[in-house]
C-alpha cells in the first residue's frame, strides 16, 4: 500500500462541498453520514466535516506573495496541473493566487495557484516538471 495523507476539516455545507471537491476538482466520493463525506483528494484521504471552519490570515510570505495559512495543497505532475488550471480558469473560479510559476529558473522551480472552497478553506495545488523539484535546494 501506497502511503497517503488523511486530513479532516469542517466545511458549512456537504451538498456545496460535493458540487466542488467532487464536481469542480474531479475528486472521487467516498464514504459519508448526514455530517461528513470523504474524498479520494488526488490519491490521498480528506474527509469534510460539518463545523466551523479554521480561522487562516496571509501571514505565509512564499517568494513575492503572502499566502493563506494554514492551507492544504497537493503536488501534481506537471501535465495534470496544467489541465486542473486550464480547468479552474474556464470555471471561472476566483483565484487568491492565479496560476503562476514560482521560484523560475530555480531549485525547486514549480507551478502554483492557490483558490478557497465553498467554505473558505484555501488550497494550494502545486506542480512540478520532475518529482525530484518537489524537495530541490
Amino acid at each position: 500500500m501506497q502511503p497517503c495523507f488523511h486530513l479532516a476539516y469542517h466545511v458549512t455545507d456537504l451538498d456545496e462541498a460535493r458540487a466542488f471537491y467532487g464536481g469542480l476538482l474531479g475528486c472521487a466520493e467516498g464514504r459519508s453520514t448526514e455530517t461528513w463525506v470523504d474524498f479520494n483528494f488526488f490519491g490521498h484521504q480528506i474527509s469534510l466535516h460539518l463545523g466551523k471552519p479554521f480561522e487562516t490570515t496571509n501571514t505565509g510570505k512564499v517568494g513575492d506573495h503572502m499566502v493563506p495559512m494554514p492551507h492544504l495543497g497537493v503536488v501534481l505532475a506537471m501535465h495534470r496541473w496544467k489541465a486542473l488550471a486550464e480547468k479552474l480558469t474556464q470555471a471561472n473560479l476566483a483565484f487568491i493566487i492565479e496560476p503562476t510559476i514560482r521560484f523560475e529558473g530555480q531549485p525547486g522551480e514549480q507551478s502554483t495557484m492557490f483558490f478557497k472552497d465553498p467554505s473558505g478553506n484555501p488550497i494550494e495545488i502545486k506542480g512540478f516538471a520532475e518529482e525530484a523539484g518537489v524537495f530541490a535546494t
